[in-house]
């Protein structure tokens, strides 16, 4: 299972995030500000930390800025999460090291494609390490699912919601959630943060083929 720290100050924000992330598979930990959360930081790594920026005592900066500076957390998936929207602000986060910004309000879809895709990446580049690595689930996803579905399983791994694929594959938003479904099926995939994993496994397997 996948494991998500939230910093978020906001209670209702803090609320929901984590209530769409647990239904969705994910271990999820939350903290109202950054200290608080950089002990949790500090108990237990996680997979990906969502932070926002405008937090009282010590800012989302200052939390990414600490957690950069650890070598154990340095490589850590790192979204800031904030309803700061100007160029500007995007480019301070991302000059800091910070690997996306998900801007408020957000929908459920593009909170998960925003999780998923940046667990997927970083998963791939860990997993380059090691041949051996989801070989058996190699097999299944190109036993189970035709091209056409993973295609679309690295599309959602890339960020991508039902609607950014859809446009993408000019086809229709009903056909797209169509082959969601199939490929769940298929894979016994009952939710995002299994999904996310199949989506991992069809990265490696078209790295394989390039």
């Amino acid at each position: 299972m996948y494991s998500i720290l939230i910093f978020e100050d906001d209670a209702v924000s803090r609320f929901y995030m984590e209530l769409f992330l647990k239904e969705e598979g994910f271990d999820v930990r939350c903290a109202l500000d950054g200290r608080s959360g950089l002990d949790l930081l500090y108990k237990k790594r996680p997979d990906l930390i969502l932070c926002d920026i405008m937090m009282p005592d010590m800012d989302g900066h200052a939390v990414l800025e600490a957690v950069r500076k650890e070598p154990a957390f340095a490589d850590i998936p790192f979204i800031f999460v904030t309803a700061l929207v100007d160029r500007a602000a995007v480019r301070q986060g991302m000059n800091e090291g910070a690997d996306d910004y998900l801007p408020k309000p957000f929908t459920t879809e593009e909170l998960l494609a925003a999780v998923s895709s940046r667990i997927c990446r970083h998963a791939v580049i860990s997993s380059q390490h090691s041949k051996s690595a989801f070989q058996e689930e190699r097999g299944i996803l190109l036993t189970k699912t035709s091209k056409r579905e993973r295609e679309i399983l690295l599309l959602v791994g890339n960020g991508g919601t039902s609607k950014e694929i859809a446009r993408q594959l000019f086809v229709t938003l009903k056909t797209i959630e169509r082959h969601r479904e199939n490929i769940m099926k298929k894979l016994n995939a009952t939710n995002a943060a299994t999904l996310a994993r199949w989506a991992i496994i069809a990265e490696l397997i078209a790295r394989d083929l390039n």
